[in-house]
């Protein structure tokens, strides 16, 4: 496995030009409470929304200068929320959200999925209100298995509303780099998010963002939480906690009664290598996905002003050494 860690403190979204912290915060978690229709949680439980708008601002202060949302976290709570949190310092950070989900704000509830072109600009539309902001720096279409000749058209779309001045960039997000590449084939395509973490590889996406000149958004960098070393007490997520009724794509929490024990065995495993240099479990993960590649930017959730510093304390330490990465591969098998 080839590693270069590039700059420890920035990077660029792909071909954009624009710069970004080398770790961005993840809002799904701050959006608080939302549900399917019939009921499944896709939120991560309950929070408080005076200490997310403290961790938000402490980021800031500590050099996070990349949030990612989407308009259905929360049902729109989390665009809000950031909007609210960032306030006069909006033109400091890069903001990215998501489109292609419908839902209800009233009643928290996913409802559907449209990926119409003329959705774009409703979805967007609404997205600007609820942040507060007349422009989104980086527009990610959220409907990861969407059909690609549709999804051509959409990238049309993205390159009107660069011409307008209403996003600087776009990107999918998806975990298909057949997917990802018919959005790259456009010249202000910057990135795509998909999961990438320490137990979960994605060499052939890597390459992908390295043959086309994107970035790599890389969500679930701790998987869902395993890699903080919290879930080793055996007790099932609480109710409204997307990890407590787990859907088909959601590993390492089995049936929800609490995390897969083969996976937290894994995490064990790594415990050693991964915290060594002083750095917390977390840490390690993350310091991880910098030494993987020159492109990715992970974007680890929060719900605290503690898990805000624990994150951000981790650019200070930068990536993983070549001899760390070597003992990981090692441990794990690959």
């Amino acid at each position: 496995m080839e590693t270069n860690a590039g700059s420890t403190t920035t990077r660029t979204l792909g071909r954009s030009g624009i710069e970004v912290s080398a770790l961005g915060f993840g809002c799904w978690a701050i959006g608080g409470e939302w549900q399917a229709a019939d009921g499944q949680p896709l939120g991560w439980g309950r929070v408080d929304d005076e200490e997310s708008v403290r961790a938000i601002r402490r980021a800031l202060d500590l050099g996070v200068t990349f949030f990612d949302t989407a308009d259905t976290y929360g049902a729109g709570h989390s665009e809000r929320l950031l909007g609210r949190a960032l306030g006069k310092r909006r033109a400091d950070v890069v903001v990215a959200t998501k489109w292609g989900n419908v839902f209800d704000e009233r009643t928290r509830t996913l409802t559907g999925s449209d990926d119409s072109p003329a959705y774009v600009r409703r979805a967007l539309t609404d997205s600007l209100r609820r942040l507060d902001t007349d422009y989104v720096d980086l527009y990610q279409f959220h409907l990861s298995d969407a059909d690609p000749e549709r999804a051509a058209r959409l990238r049309e779309v993205c390159e009107e509303l660069v011409r307008e001045g209403l996003i600087r960039a776009y990107a999918w997000s998806t975990d298909d780099p057949a997917r990802a590449a018919v959005f790259a084939e456009g010249p202000h395509c910057a990135a795509v998010q998909h999961a990438l973490n320490v137990l979960n590889d994605a060499p052939e996406m890597l390459r992908l963002c390295e043959d086309a000149g994107l970035a790599s958004v890389n969500r679930s960098p701790l998987a869902m939480g395993l890699l903080t070393g919290k879930h080793t007490d055996g007790r099932a997520p609480e109710a409204g906690d997307i990890r407590s009724r787990p859907p088909a794509w959601l590993q390492g929490f089995g049936d929800g009664s609490g995390a897969d024990p083969g996976w937290l065995a894994r995490v064990e495993a790594l415990r050693d290598v991964l915290t060594g240099d002083g750095r917390t479990l977390a840490q390690g993960a993350l310091a991880w996905l910098w030494a993987r590649s020159p492109r990715t930017v992970p974007i680890p959730g929060f719900r605290s002003v503690a898990q805000a510093e624990q994150n951000a304390g981790a650019l200070d330490k930068g990536p993983l050494s070549a001899r760390q990465m070597a003992e990981v591969e090692r441990v794990l098998g690959r």
